[in-house]
């Protein structure tokens, strides 16, 4: 308190916009080039548009410079989000992932792992449906080829991958014994509705985590980071503090 009284009120605004200055810089100073893969825009259908704009919020205040893409296929289907039904109609998963790009999305056949330090899949059932069948085949499904591509080559590379929600089936499915979570194992009332995913993601031969909302897992040996997100029904600060765990940790694992 002593030496706050003893500065004159300019002096205090200058030290006070100095330390602003220094932990802005600092929190820009990661310089990682993360790739992060749409599955079209929203949640039913296509990507979580809260846990994309979380991934992206993080990747932000911590530095990294970020690339988007999506696979240029068609939905597996559109559903109309107010009535949760099948609508009479189809859409492309590049255009639809533009909508939360802001256009700035490119084909994710054109995504060269050697490019990039690390790759983040935000949730959604797109990751189920567009990504891979899982949300018709489960276990026996199978993944999209370029999404494959690009998993594997992350992984090979010793490179970090970022999965949140129900895309760490991507994980499980194509990379033998990883560990992720999707949170609980139980449904404890609703709170955890899709617990039965843990069952599926053994079923696939990895191994799950449990983790809170707010935690993230981290597979040390693979490389891998997952955290629940909306597989938990709750409040959406909690969500976004769980990305924001899972985006800390790939990038810590990044090395940059």
């Amino acid at each position: 308190m002593f030496a706050l009284r003893s500065l004159s009120v300019p002096s205090l605004v200058n030290k006070t916009q100095a330390l602003n200055a220094c932990f802005h810089t600092g929190a820009r100073v990661c310089g990682a080039k993360v790739a992060v893969v749409l599955s079209g825009c929203g949640v039913y259908d296509g990507t979580e548009i809260h846990e994309a704009s979380a991934t992206l919020v993080h990747l932000s205040r911590m530095g990294a410079q970020v690339q988007m893409f999506a696979p240029d296929v068609s939905q597996m289907h559109v559903i109309d989000h107010k009535k949760g039904q099948p609508a009479e109609e189809s859409r492309n998963v590049l255009s639809e992932s533009a909508r939360i790009a802001r256009g700035n999305v490119s084909d994710l056949a054109e995504l060269n792992v050697s490019d990039h330090d690390a790759i983040i899949f935000p949730g959604g059932f797109g990751a189920a449906k567009n990504l891979s069948t899982f949300a018709v085949d489960g276990p026996d499904c199978t993944v999209n080829r370029d999404v494959e591509r690009v998993l594997k080559g992350f992984h090979q590379a010793g490179k970090p991958i970022g999965l949140c929600c129900i895309s760490p089936v991507l994980a499980a499915k194509l990379l033998p014994g990883v560990e992720v979570t999707v949170g609980h194992e139980e449904e404890e009332g609703g709170r955890w509705p899709y617990a039965g995913m843990a069952q599926a993601i053994k079923a696939m031969g990895a191994k799950h985590c449990v983790k809170e909302v707010t935690e993230a897992h981290v597979d040390q040996k693979n490389k891998v980071v997952t955290s629940p997100a909306f597989m938990c029904e709750t409040k959406l600060h909690l969500i976004f503090d769980g990305i924001g765990a899972m985006v800390s940790n790939v990038l810590k694992l990044s090395g940059k």
